[in-house]
């Protein structure tokens, strides 16, 4: 169920507001300084209420870490806003700032993230192990509308007839 919600760019007067919803940046200061970075760099959104501009309930940051590609590394909601399309929200606010492939990333732990992805049309594109302790990490993109993922070839050693040949 989609709530009454705005999403905007994140500003300066944002920032408390976004460590205080997010869990990690209340105990990591590194977390602290990437949320700064992003929101001085034009990076970060957040949604609010629409009733109260002020109520944020979520942020996602959007830049060009991966391989200067367009990479989502954070999506971030409030607990209490769980379950309303908030997420998804941000994901296609974020997705409107792409002009080409997007990239995101997730723990094989997070089922949410993963069912999430795969509604707004996110395939999977990797896995990267050993970031955290026996919980890999799933890389997906979204390619632009016109493009689709690369068929092997007839020539390609990956090819492989209908008749199994």
């Amino acid at each position: 169920m989609l709530s009454q919600m705005n999403v905007r760019p994140a500003s300066c007067e944002d920032i408390d507001s976004i460590i205080e919803l997010d869990p990690i940046a209340k105990q990591e200061p590194g977390r602290r300084t990437f949320i700064t970075s992003a929101v001085a760099a034009g990076q970060c959104w957040v949604a609010v209420e629409a009733e109260d501009a002020s109520a944020l309930i979520g942020y996602g940051v959007l830049n060009k870490s991966f391989f200067e590609h367009d990479f989502i590394p954070l999506i971030v909601v409030k607990v209490s806003a769980r379950r309303r399309g908030v997420a998804t929200a941000i994901m296609r606010t974020l997705e409107e700032q792409c002009s080409g492939k997007l990239f995101t990333s997730t723990n094989t732990s997070n089922i949410a993230m993963r069912q999430l992805l795969k509604r707004l049309g996110f395939v999977e594109s990797g896995q990267i192990e050993n970031l955290d302790d026996n919980d890999p990490e799933l890389v997906f993109v979204k390619l632009p509308t016109g493009l689709s993922s690369p068929s092997p070839s007839p020539s390609s050693p990956f090819f492989l007839h209908r008749n199994g040949t």
